[in-house]
């Protein structure tokens, strides 16, 4: 147990090096969840029988990518980051990977932020192609949440989003104070938890669009309980109510989803 409290001591977050550039292990990570993604969606595509081409498929994971990326990045900027107006006035620093000359990538994404590009490159995609939206929303609920599992062990493995101080066992030292392993937890509720709510719904699904909306429900539950094991965001700490930014976002969230549910089951009525 003394080595896995440990473990960052002895771990370096730098898988290897090429050319001078350092490819960090959340890099790969994110690359593995991606592919996973992709792959788990043509999975479920053959199995539903969804009416979904591999070429137009293909063609959605470039535009949603492209709109998770900048959306978590702007989002980060917009909610969590404290050089916020620094930013705004120099926008090309954004997504600059270097800092003092040294290649670093990109630190600071927010999941809620990559939610609001996902929906907007959905939108585009599917006005552009004439597709139905819900339909690709609900193959997201299905390919998403197992994916999203690396996501969080990329976190685990750089060091970063850890959690609250503890006395638990199966804590890890975190700059000499035992703290939860958070972003485990998060792997576990907002990732293989949620995709079996979502499986088991989707074994009974009434209208087109409930996938995504069970989805959006699930995660934000599953988020609400984790954020009570993680440390809150620096400089914002806890907003109101002894709740984090993290939980008032992810209320928020859950509100919508039960809105669009609601609208969703009334439309399919008539």
């Amino acid at each position: 147990m003394e080595t896995w409290q440990n473990i960052y001591s002895h771990f370096n977050v730098v898988a290897f090096e090429i050319l001078g550039f350092k490819i960090h292990w959340y890099g790969i990570m994110y690359v593995i969840a991606l592919l996973l993604a992709l792959v788990l969606a043509k999975f479920f595509v053959k199995k539903f029988k969804i009416n979904i081409s591999n070429s137009m498929l293909d063609n959605y994971f470039i535009w949603v990518e492209i709109g998770v990326v900048l959306g978590a990045r702007i989002g980060y900027i917009l909610i969590y980051d404290s050089n916020t107006l620094w930013y705004l006035s120099h926008p090309w620093q954004i997504f600059n990977p270097y800092e003092n000359g040294e290649f670093i990538g990109i630190r600071g994404m927010s999941f809620h932020g990559a939610i609001v590009g996902f929906l907007l490159a959905t939108f585009l995609f599917c006005k552009k192609y004439k597709q139905n939206a819900w339909q690709y929303l609900d193959l997201v609920a299905l390919s998403v949440p197992l994916a999203y599992v690396f996501g969080r062990i990329g976190n685990f493995l750089n060091q970063e989003l850890f959690g609250r101080v503890t006395n638990a066992a199966w804590g890890i030292y975190v700059d000499n104070a035992l703290r939860h392993p958070s972003q485990l937890y998060e792997a576990f509720l907002e990732g293989i938890v949620v995709f079996f709510v979502v499986i088991l719904v989707k074994t009974r699904q009434k209208f087109t669009g409930e996938l995504i909306i069970v989805y959006a429900c699930a995660y934000s539950l599953a988020r609400f309980i984790c954020e009570f094991f993680r440390e809150p965001d620096f400089g914002i700490g806890f907003v109101a109510f002894g709740l984090s930014m993290g939980q008032i976002l992810s209320l928020v969230m859950f509100i919508i989803a039960l809105l669009f549910y609601a609208y969703l089951k009334f439309k399919n009525k008539f």
